[in-house]
């Protein structure tokens, strides 16, 4: 199988009620289930940040759930994306939570 598939690499961070919910973790989860690399972290403004990498598809699938879905307990009032880029292989190996 050829690897022609477009990647594309991405800054995230999420506002509201993230932290304390195991936003993180389900995260990490749901990037791993797509396939995708990255790593998550959480703020001292209380927020959550960081970076997905893998195939454009999939990373707007990881999209849609960090600004729409997200861990069942958590709350999302806010969602900013940054640096999208397209890459010509993954910096990035696995998915992570970052302390």
């Amino acid at each position: 199988m050829a690897t022609t598939q477009k990647l594309t690499s991405l800054d995230f961070e999420i506002f509201g009620n993230v932290q304390g919910v195991c936003f993180r973790m389900y995260t990490e989860e749901e990037g791993r289930s797509l396939g995708l690399s990255g790593w998550v972290k959480n703020t001292r403004q209380g927020s959550v940040i960081g970076q997905v990498q893998g195939p454009a598809d999939r990373v707007s699938e990881m999209k849609y759930w960090l600004e729409h879905v997200g861990s069942p307990s958590s709350r999302i009032d806010r969602a900013v994306f940054s640096n999208q880029k397209d890459i010509s292989k993954l910096e990035l190996h696995g998915f992570s939570t970052q302390y």
